[in-house]
């Protein structure tokens, strides 16, 4: 399975369609046996179409990416119904980007990759993707999570789409977070001046170790007025750790 992720884009196929199914196999089938396929995701983040690349903003920005908890479970359990279910997905997640002023950088499976040039935006697109998800009517009653990482960094914007270590970052905060759950770094946490909207605030959790990171990263939650609030740890190699945490 490793192999077969590291080698992927060493491998030609017919089109892009099967490319994709390809794809979407190799992830479910690594997430099942409890593989992360961080270089492997991050890699496939960084792709992305000439104009979509030159319609996205340079300079500090502010990631927002988004995973489905238990996708594989959810193919399992809907069958059919679970292509609706993604696409319904990925609209509300597309809704709240757009009317947040954010930009797609790239949409592959169940994950969903978005820039913002303003942290407080990202923040509302964030908070509008859980209230839609949590706000639907799901096939079959299917309990639908959404994870979501964000962090601000000053990446550089190549031909291919953004690469360097905010990219890894986001990455694996998204990776850490729960379904229904918010997490930003310290950047993104750092970068707010303004007041936040009424009911929301940031919880800190601590200060965790990254998978693949050399530095330790204090990790915060957000809060709001009708979301879930209390999580298992986060998805990590583990805390350095466990102060009290604080409301910011």
């Amino acid at each position: 399975m490793r192999n077969a992720l590291a080698r992927f884009d060493q491998v030609d196929f017919e089109d892009d369609a099967a490319r994709e199914r390809a794809r979407e196999r190799l992830l479910r089938a690594a997430k099942k046996h409890g593989i992360v396929p961080l270089g492997f995701f991050d890699g496939q983040l960084r792709k992305a179409s000439g104009a979509r690349v030159r319609s996205l903003p340079r300079g500090t920005v502010t990631f927002l990416l988004t995973d489905i908890e238990g996708s594989t479970r959810l193919l399992e359990r809907l069958g059919d119904d679970y292509t609706g279910l993604l696409r319904d997905v990925r609209t509300a997640i597309r809704t709240s980007v757009r009317e947040a002023s954010g930009y797609e950088v790239d949409a592959r499976a169940d994950e969903f990759f978005a820039v913002f040039r303003r942290s407080p935006h990202a923040l509302e697109a964030a908070l509008a993707i859980q209230r839609a998800i949590r706000d639907t009517a799901w096939p079959q009653k299917a309990d639908v999570r959404v994870r979501i990482g964000m962090h601000t960094g000053r990446p550089t914007l190549t031909d291919t789409g953004y690469v360097g270590i905010a990219v890894h970052i986001a990455a694996r905060i998204c990776y850490a977070s729960h379904g229904g759950q918010i997490l930003l770094s310290s950047a993104a946490h750092d970068s707010f001046t303004e007041r936040l909207a009424e009911g929301a605030a940031f919880r800190s959790l601590g200060r965790y170790s990254l998978h693949g990171l050399a530095e330790p990263e204090a990790l915060f939650q957000v809060t709001a007025t009708g979301l879930i609030t209390k999580f298992p740890r986060p998805r990590t190699i583990g805390p350095l750790r466990s102060p009290r945490a604080e409301l910011t």
